[in-house]
């Protein structure tokens, strides 16, 4: 009995509390249970799902629910100070501050060990790393967090991006601060999309707190088919493939051929998006369950027909927020700013960090200078520079944002370089008309491959890793063993390929299957979601796979 109630209150590290394991539900049944007696009454109701939500992250993530907190509190008293200040100055740099502790978080957590190994290896020092906020917490509260390493918290990057997005719509007046601690607090940490998204911006999740609480049969219906959807996306088609192929091949991609290289590429493209947005379909059903509509966070990124047209459709939640809180601020398309030249010596900084030689900076330096001389000398690179530096410097910070790593600054640069290129080049392309199907598809193939190359560096575990796989793709592809692989790897395969074409069927053909199960006898749903879990863990994997992004 005593290890029972253990294994349920207490965080245990190989067990986190995650959408794919049985604990889950049994929690999200209990919370259900409770919530069918608070629901009416708003502020009850808020202040539950925040406690409960606090326990969710400390069954996923330990020590670091204090960080969630932490972070709960400093926005709440600064959102109220943004708002009753009559100063602009002092607006904005309470909007300053809030940016400043919120980015001063990520960066403590997701960047520690790249700034302590660069200088022990400028300064020959030998400084160790230590969590000091899990140090204060055992000083103060007795706990026995572990503080001699520091690990990422779960969810970080996302709740601080929410927080940072409370301070600036109070700043720009979409919102008002709310009044209590508990209410905030809620919308920090809402559990279904708390650790992994979509980012949840303030001005359009606040007002729902206050709204009574609403759910037809159809949204009932509409919850059970995206949670359905998402844990076939995740444990079907995201593990699968993952557990059978591709994390092997990326493990030691000089043990396989150029082909089952490639493969595997294509093979991570289908699982990253099948395992991200499997989470999102899941979050998006809870929510709507208990009362609470999540934004859309993907829209079939691979029927995209080119790259702006990709980042349209994937990480939506992300991208729009990278677009409105960073790109435009920065200037958007109509000219480079203070804040752009600011972020380019930061992502500069970075770079020159991550190279650990003199080189590199120097390099730079004589990159911006010649840059500069000829803004100064030519008025179309003048106005080409105005029109794509704030572009590039938001796909380069976007990378950073995954994490500290040449993988990622690679990844995002190219990503940012494939945005300029098209924008210079889309009116003279011969597929320019996308009226005419064969253009579409000739689009979207490239689009698909230029996506699935740059992943090479997104997963990665190293750059030389990165560079193994290309290698391997470029001079050791063996044609002549393609049948044998096809073979050997058919269920793979044949996985892979159902999973892209329930990705391209029409939106008409999405909408009539989705729109037939919500409309379906509850007894006929039943049975449809006990074949599904039947079917789910028949092909599990012997462990249960973290979803993707926890890493980030």
């Amino acid at each position: 009995m005593e290890q029972w109630l253990h294994d349920i209150f207490y965080y245990n590290e190989a067990k986190p509390l995650i959408f794919t394991g049985l604990f889950f539900w049994g929690f999200f049944a209990v919370v259900l249970a409770i919530y069918s007696f608070v629901y009416k009454q708003k502020t009850l109701r808020n202040a539950f799902l925040f406690f409960a939500s606090l326990f969710f992250y400390y069954k996923t993530s330990g020590f670091f629910f204090v960080i969630l907190i932490l972070s709960t509190l400093i926005d709440f008293g600064i959102g109220h100070g943004i708002y009753n200040t009559k100063s602009s100055l002092g607006k904005k740099l309470l909007v300053a501050l809030s940016v400043l502790v919120n980015l001063f978080l990520l960066g403590y957590f997701k960047y520690s060990y790249f700034f302590a190994d660069f200088f022990n290896d400028v300064f020959g020092t030998q400084l160790t790393v230590t969590n000091q906020f899990a140090y204060a917490t055992n000083q103060i509260f007795g706990s026995d967090f572990v503080f001699d390493r520091i690990l990422l918290p779960v969810g970080i990057s996302f709740f601080t991006f929410q927080t940072i997005s409370y301070s600036v719509d109070i700043y720009r007046g979409l919102i008002k601060p709310v009044k209590s601690i508990l209410d905030f607090g809620f919308y920090v940490s809402f559990f279904p999309q708390l650790v992994a998204g979509p980012i949840v911006r303030a001005s359009e999740f606040i007002p729902q707190l206050y709204q009574d609480y609403k759910l037809t049969k159809v949204q009932f219906s509409t919850a059970l088919f995206w949670i359905l959807n998402g844990l076939l996306k995740k444990m079907f088609l995201a593990d699968y493939i993952a557990v059978n192929f591709v994390d092997r091949v990326f493990a030691n991609p000089l043990s396989y051929s150029g082909f089952e290289n490639m493969m595997a590429l294509f093979g991570y493209s289908l699982q990253v998006y099948a395992d991200f947005s499997g989470y999102t379909d899941i979050a998006i059903g809870v929510a709507l369950l208990l009362g609470f509509t999540l934004p859309t966070n993907f829209n079939s990124p691979y029927k995209a027909i080119s790259v702006g047209d990709f980042w349209r459709r994937w990480h939506i939640s992300l991208s729009t927020w990278l677009r409105d809180y960073l790109y435009i601020p920065m200037g958007g398309n109509r000219s480079g700013s203070f804040f752009s030249y600011f972020m380019m010596f930061v992502v500069m900084m970075f770079v020159s960090l991550l190279a650990q030689s003199w080189y590199v900076p120097v390099g730079l330096a004589v990159f911006v200078l010649l840059f500069f001389i000829l803004t100064k000398v030519s008025v179309a690179f003048k106005r080409w520079t105005d029109t794509n530096i704030n572009l590039m410097l938001t796909m380069l910070l976007g990378g950073l944002w995954h994490g500290a790593s040449w993988n990622f600054v690679v990844w995002g640069g190219l990503n940012g370089l494939g945005l300029v290129v098209y924008k210079l080049v889309k009116k003279i392309l011969p597929w320019k008309d996308k009226s005419k199907w064969y253009n579409r598809t000739i689009g979207l193939t490239i689009t698909l491959i230029f996506i699935t190359f740059t992943r090479t560096w997104f997963r990665s575990p190293t750059a030389e890793g990165a560079n193994q796989m290309l290698t391997q793709i470029g001079t050791n592809f063996n044609a002549s063993i393609i049948p044998d692989v096809l073979w050997g790897f058919r269920y793979v395969f044949a996985v892979m390929v159902l999973g892209y074409i329930i990705h391209w069927l029409p939106t008409s053909v999405k909408d009539w299957y989705r729109n037939t199960f919500i409309n379906w006898h509850i007894a006929i749903k039943i049975l449809v979601i006990f074949l599904s879990i039947f079917f789910i863990y028949q092909v599990l994997s012997a462990d249960l796979q973290p979803f993707i992004y926890f890493a980030f």
